[in-house]
């Protein structure tokens, strides 16, 4: 009796019940990316401990410059998430990225709060293109809009900083990683939809101002740690360059848990990945307290 070729295109399509172990240390240093470095953090071993309280203190006005700094610099990076992500070329460009970042951070360490404006738009641009070569080593298709607003989607992960002691500061990022895409997947699916719908971003259209507004709104106040860190009068040049460079390295490092994440959801499907996440949380939660 003969055996008939079994076609590979339903074991393929379906996910895996068991992950691999390679994969499990992989989604392990994911969880220690996502859950457990803060820029707060960063910048407190730079400068001193109460750096990492001072974004929580910022004047009104400061605030405010912050806000709008930030929703500007991520609508223009939607703009460029459309538009021509997809020429990256996937290759590990990390150390660039961070020499510019530290370049323009140096002009924001001379010239004070004022070149925000300016800097922030710059970095946040050199950050997303960063971002999206890391996507594409883990397998992503830069031309896809789904793809690109996850891209974005990193910029919110980072507000997900603790206090001193290492607790969260938000009942909203309780549930850690998971819980802020949970946050953010009604507007991204929102705003995906818009998109392939319409052919053509229309930034003012509601579902985009949402998608943006939530996404600023997060990325604001990490922002507001690197403004207050830049806010002190020693910083100088030098100082804000070494901000700089921690702040892309934060976002950095974020990208690569995020894109991990989604390129083990490909294998094995959400709910494995949400599982051996959890896991993996719990396994290191005391190593982190």
């Amino acid at each position: 009796m003969s055996l008939l070729p079994v076609t590979n295109s339903a074991v393929r399509d379906a996910p895996l019940d068991i992950m691999a172990e390679a994969d499990r240390t992989a989604l392990r240093q994911a969880v220690k990316y996502l859950e457990h470095r803060s820029l707060a953090m960063r910048l407190s071993l730079l400068f001193g401990r109460q750096i990492s309280m001072v974004g929580k203190l910022l004047p009104a006005h400061l605030s405010e410059v912050v806000d709008k700094t930030a929703e500007r610099a991520i609508r223009m990076g939607l703009a460029v998430a459309m538009n021509s992500l997809n020429n990256e070329t996937g290759r590990d460009r990390r150390g660039w990225h961070k020499t510019a970042a530290a370049l323009s951070g140096a002009a924001g360490g001379a010239f004070g709060i004022a070149s925000l404006p300016i800097e922030l738009p710059i970095s946040t641009l050199l950050m997303l293109r960063s971002i999206a070569s890391i996507a594409k080593t883990e397998g992503e298709d830069l031309a896809k809009t789904e793809t690109a607003l996850a891209c974005l989607q990193v910029f919110a992960l980072g507000s997900q900083d603790g206090d001193e002691h290492g607790q969260r500061t938000s009942a909203a990022t309780e549930g850690g990683y998971f819980a802020m895409r949970a946050l953010l997947a009604q507007s991204v699916t929102e705003a995906a939809r818009f998109v392939v719908e319409r052919g053509v971003v229309e930034e003012s259209a509601p579902v985009m101002l949402r998608f943006v507004s939530q996404i600023a709104t997060r990325f604001g106040l990490v922002v507001s740690q690197k403004v207050a860190a830049q806010a002190v009068p020693i910083i100088g040049a030098a100082g804000g360059a070494a901000i700089n460079y921690a702040f892309i390295d934060h976002f950095q490092v974020l990208a690569r848990g995020h894109f991990i994440v989604r390129r083990l959801e490909r294998i094995y499907g959400p709910d494995v990945v949400r599982a051996e996440y959890d896991a993996a949380r719990r396994e290191t939660a005391g190593a982190f307290a």
